[in-house]
């Protein structure tokens, strides 16, 4: 196949030591860098699921973008259905990242408040006309099957602008936008954070049913364990902290048996419910709050981690299967911990 032809079969999409350096800009700062990503593997299988949790500013929505075509990275190779798009210039690359669409965080300024959804839909539906050679007549039966698809009654929404519509509603039309150009996988950022806590399972239960009725990828951004437990768990889940993946395996695995101190900080910092659950014996919190001005020296966490040693501040471990572990992990002393609550 030629690197400048769009493969439509399947392969997903892989990353390989994915490297972004951002320079800080102001006055006190100006001329330091900030390390977003530091050689970072991963990899999304067509129709699969993949998602990336950790604390703010760990990287991961830097990735997304990248994943996106919105930013570039410095270093590594990214490659579409065994396309490696870091050698093709950026005309031939484009028609890679328009099928790999960003749904954002907020669905509030992800629509101009002055079109109706029916001209948010038609633009890029008359581009996606134009390119299969499909008539006009194509446009409006397919804005009326994207809604259907996104769970939206088409004849309601077409004729309003966003502000006539629920966060939940307008997070659909968002959804359905990235549908229009037939993508192979939705890069979800934080894409239930900012609606209503009611409505939030509405959204990640179409995530999931479009991998099964479209056959689309899912890479889900998130802070929060639970909903990426719910999206990806037949996936892999990846945990990032300053950049780097420090534990990655099956979903399922990695919560009920976390390895990696930083891991069990976040999954013990999941809320208990009361009266149904104990919390887990092993339940950990970072020994100080994240700060710029902690080392690079050796472990990441290792400024952080209450077992840290002097080999962990001076030495850094790989992503490995260091020791018995299922997953693979970054750490030099490797402990099932039980930090997940259980039923009371």
């Amino acid at each position: 196949m030629s690197a400048s032809t769009v493969d439509s079969g399947g392969g997903g999409i892989q990353g390989r030591g994915i490297v972004k350096t951002f320079k800080a800009r102001g006055n006190v700062l100006a001329g330091s860098t900030v390390q977003a990503l530091r050689g970072v593997d991963f990899q999304i299988p067509a129709g699969g699921a993949a998602s990336f949790i950790g604390e703010s500013g760990c990287g991961k929505t830097t990735l997304g973008r990248i994943l996106a075509g919105l930013e570039d990275y410095d270093a590594g190779t990214l490659s579409v259905n065994g396309v490696d798009l870091t050698s093709l210039p950026k005309r031939k690359r484009d028609p890679y990242f328009r099928r790999i669409q960003m749904i954002h965080q907020d669905p509030y300024s992800a629509l101009n408040p002055t079109r109706t959804v029916d001209a948010i839909l038609t633009d890029p539906l008359t581009l996606r006309a134009r390119q299969t050679g499909r008539p006009k007549s194509w446009i409006a039966k397919r804005q009326r099957e994207v809604l259907s698809l996104v769970g939206l009654e088409p004849e309601y929404v077409l004729s309003r602008y966003p502000h006539q519509l629920s966060g939940g509603m307008r997070q659909r039309v968002v959804i359905a936008r990235a549908l229009t150009v037939d993508p192979e996988a939705l890069v979800a950022d934080e894409a239930v954070s900012m609606i209503d806590v009611s409505l939030r399972l509405g959204i990640l239960r179409l995530l999931r049913e479009l991998r099964e009725t479209v056959g689309v990828s899912v890479l889900f951004i998130t802070h929060d364990v639970a909903t990426a437990r719910y999206i990806g768990a037949d996936g892999d889940l990846y945990v990032i902290y300053r950049g780097e993946i420090i534990e990655r395996g099956p979903t399922e695995t990695i919560i009920a048996n976390p390895v990696h101190p930083y891991t069990q900080c976040l999954l013990s910092a999941i809320p208990v419910l009361h009266g149904l659950e104990v919390p887990g014996a092993d339940r950990l919190t970072p020994t100080e709050p994240l700060a710029d001005t902690q080392s690079d020296a050796g472990c990441l966490f290792a400024a952080r981690c209450p077992f840290a040693t002097d080999r962990c501040r001076t030495e850094r471990p790989e992503l490995a299967h260091h020791g018995d572990t299922a997953q693979l992990h970054a750490c030099f002393y490797p402990e099932q911990r039980q930090v997940v609550a259980v039923s009371a």
